[in-house]
């Protein structure tokens, strides 16, 4: 069985070879590895294929699985829990197999949350470029103690509870808002609505999936509703959060700190290297011209670990697609 991988970057080809080597598979799988990120103009480059596995910023909109139909493509396998990029009534009626990776290394996610916070938190960014120019000034780089501050988690899933666990540990106060509460969270924290999180918290930590619902659900009226000062992460995905609107509170100095590993218009600059080129994106130049923001490509899943999970998860999906079998991470149009 063909597939092609779309997105597909030097260590998505190490883990899936070696994930492959391992796995008993009803039948034999040939990658086919492609850099390009799946649009309407790449679709074509599934010729023969009977699969596509895709990740964050391939376009699975109703144009491409269309055009992947008509190749023969049958089943979309992503390589990431989101699938905000998959026309999933599209998908339904033309009859696409469409799994998902729902849970993949939490922690690795939740840790990055924690390095953003901790980095800006201490300008340990700045104060490795200090040093380094043989500066040992340490004005400019007072922090404040995360010890007895108040963390706000919005979304309690697997990583959101991987998060709220962390600072629980370090002392924090957590608060959590959830429409879907977990069973597991109020021995960690206290859920509140979200109004009464934002008013509250210290920071905020972004944890949701991106739906019609969340979309912008961080915008002009809920960051006046935050404490001023606080601190925004976002490690989830990049349209939880409106970027102008957050520029406009940075400005207004409403906003104390902005971390993000996400980005709203972040398919067209990230897993890219733009180093020797003019990035036409006013927005995200206007963001880096901050120094209380720091921002990183989309990263925080990138561990060992993770990708080893992701690869068997994928390479499982793909066996019960091959099958015929139920899945467990087959994801329908509600």
């Amino acid at each position: 069985m063909k597939i092609a991988v779309f997105s597909a970057r030097p260590y998505d080809r190490r883990f899936l070879d070696e994930a492959h080597q391992c796995a008993d598979l009803a039948e034999p799988a040939e990658f086919l590895y492609f850099d390009a990120f799946l649009d309407v103009h790449t679709a074509a480059l599934a010729q023969d294929c009977a699969a596509v596995c895709v990740f964050v910023n391939d376009r699975l909109d109703a144009p491409v699985l269309h055009a992947l139909h008509a190749l023969g493509v049958r089943a979309i396998l992503l390589r990431c829990a989101g699938f905000n990029n998959v026309d999933l009534a599209t998908a339904g009626q033309r009859g696409f197999f469409v799994a998902r990776v729902p849970a993949y290394s939490p922690e690795a996610v939740a840790e990055h949350a924690l390095a953003l916070v901790m980095t800006l938190n201490r300008h340990t960014h700045r104060a490795y470029n200090r040093v380094r120019e043989g500066n040992f000034m340490l004005d400019g780089l007072l922090g404040r103690t995360l010890h007895g501050k108040t963390v706000g988690i919005v979304g309690t899933g697997k990583i959101g509870l991987a998060t709220a666990r962390i600072f629980k540990g370090m002392g924090c106060t957590v608060l959590g808002h959830d429409p879907y509460p977990s069973p597991d969270f109020p021995p960690i924290g206290t859920f509140v609505a979200l109004e009464e999180l934002l008013a509250r918290a210290d920071i905020v930590s972004l944890h949701c999936p991106l739906t019609p619902d969340t979309h912008h659900l961080i915008n002009a009226t809920s960051l006046a509703q935050m404490k001023p000062g606080a601190m925004l992460v976002n490690t989830s995905r990049g349209g939880l959060v409106d970027t102008q609107a957050v520029i406009g509170a940075l400005k207004a100095r409403q906003l104390g700190h902005l971390a993000i590993d996400v980005y709203e218009q972040e398919s067209a600059l990230f897993f890219q290297d733009w180093s020797g080129e003019i990035i036409d994106d006013d927005a995200f130049q206007r963001l880096m011209t901050f120094p209380n923001v720091l921002v990183t490509g989309h990263q925080g899943f990138f561990t060992a670990e993770a990708l080893q999970e992701i690869s068997a998860i994928t390479l499982g999906n793909l066996d019960d697609f091959a099958r015929g079998r139920a899945c467990a991470n087959r994801v329908v149009a509600a």
